[in-house]
């Protein structure tokens, strides 16, 4: 089995050597099992808090720009995991990387509703910076490990792996949606979505090997590139569309509920229930993401995505029916639902050291949360969320004329 593990240019061979084919295809559909869930839950919690934003923001009794700089709070947290994770990843290994994020994650929405329901702005605060500092680098060695299950099959894994992302933030504002309507008191609903999240991840966890993603592994596989990464400009164009992408998500993820709230007059229910129609037709995208790509490649959907997700935002900024923004906010997710795994696979396949590569665009990416909160809370407390949005626009334009940078050779299905 040492013997095994020396042999150069096959990491995964190098892995399962020695098990029968039928039980190494096991252990990797069970490694495949835990990194989608490994996105589920983060997703779940996300919008479990999401949706009581507005409950949030009433208990604090906070402004569109004190409910940024809160929001301020998971992007400092998620910048700085983003921007260590790497580097753990190399000494670590993503198994660790992932178990310690996803354990702040959990302590964070505890701390959020610890925060929410005394009120305390600065626990909530802190509990948000924790949520980000979690999440932030756990999903920086969940991309890396989704990269390597799709390089190993040859198949858009990571389009299907944010798709669970998606269905949690689904279910995760169904949940919210619930707790609101029944007027269940934001501190123990928060609390019990933690604790039900702890013995999913101890479950899946267990699910992959240690020592994935150390810098001595992956220096076996793969030679290390003469030149710093920054220098290739085909791997900052992909950033530039991750970030671009990362934007027009988040700024649904944060505000959405609020805007709906704040801007169109509905209840916080009714609010809810338009974010979790985005988050539903994310998810929609994410699972046909992979016969889409199969059948027209990245540059196409990235490029069409982008287009239909303008047409979306364009529609809520400039009209005053509820109903039909409410539409277009499912046109909104749909467009958004595959630049983010579309960028990691791309970053991914688009030249040796991809850790470092996957590190790299998915720090880039998280730019935007970390100035897309309080720069759009700044734009919203002055000229209204709708017109905030416009910054979104933008970043869709962008993304369209950026998209070639992501061409790659086609998949082919398992």
């Amino acid at each position: 089995m040492l013997m095994c593990m020396t042999l150069p240019h096959a990491p995964e061979a190098n892995r399962y050597c020695g098990f029968p084919k039928a039980g190494t295809d096991k252990m990797l559909l069970r490694r495949r099992i835990s990194a989608y869930i490994f996105l589920f839950v983060p997703g779940l919690v996300l919008a479990s808090w999401i949706t009581r934003t507005p409950a949030i923001r009433d208990a604090l009794g906070a402004s569109t720009a004190e409910m940024g700089l809160l929001l301020f709070g998971v992007s400092v947290g998620s910048m700085t995991g983003i921007l260590s994770s790497a580097h753990l990843v190399r000494r670590l290994g993503t198994k660790t990387v992932i178990t310690n994020g996803l354990s702040l994650l959990v302590l964070g929405v505890a701390l959020i509703a610890l925060g929410g329901g005394l009120p305390s702005a600065p626990l909530v605060f802190l509990g948000l910076m924790l949520f980000g500092l979690g999440i932030g680098s756990a999903e920086v060695a969940i991309n890396i490990e989704g990269a390597e299950v799709e390089r190993i099959t040859r198949a858009p894994v990571l389009v299907e792996l944010h798709g669970f992302f998606s269905a949690g933030t689904l279910l995760g504002a169904i949940i919210g949606i619930g707790f609101t309507h029944f007027d269940v008191p934001l501190m123990p609903s928060l609390l019990a979505i933690a604790a039900i999240c702890v013995p999913i991840l101890i479950w899946a966890i267990a699910g992959i090997a240690p020592g994935f993603g150390k810098e001595e592994k992956v220096a076996q596989a793969e030679p290390v590139e003469a030149e710093p990464l920054w220098k290739d400009i085909r791997l900052l164009l992909i950033a530039g569309i991750l970030l671009a992408m990362a934007l027009a998500e988040g700024s649904a993820t944060d505000w959405l509920p609020l805007l709906m709230v704040d801007d169109f007059d509905l209840a916080e229910s009714s609010g809810s229930l338009v974010f979790a129609g985005f988050a539903a037709t994310m998810t929609l995208g994410r699972f046909v993401g992979r016969f889409l790509l199969e059948r027209y490649g990245r540059v196409a959907v990235l490029r069409g995505g982008a287009l239909l997700a303008l047409f979306g935002v364009t529609v809520v900024i400039f009209t005053d029916n509820a109903v039909l923004a409410g539409i277009s906010v499912l046109l909104w997710g749909l467009g958004v639902s595959l630049g983010f795994p579309v960028a990691i696979a791309a970053a991914a396949d688009s030249g040796p050291d991809s850790v470092g590569r996957v590190g790299l665009v998915a720090s880039a990416g998280y730019v935007a949360f970390l100035v897309g909160p309080p720069l759009l809370g700044f734009l919203g407390e002055h000229f209204g969320l709708r017109s905030a949005m416009l910054v979104v626009l933008f970043a869709l334009v962008a993304v369209a004329l950026l998209a070639p940078a992501a061409r790659a050779r086609p998949f082919k299905a398992d």
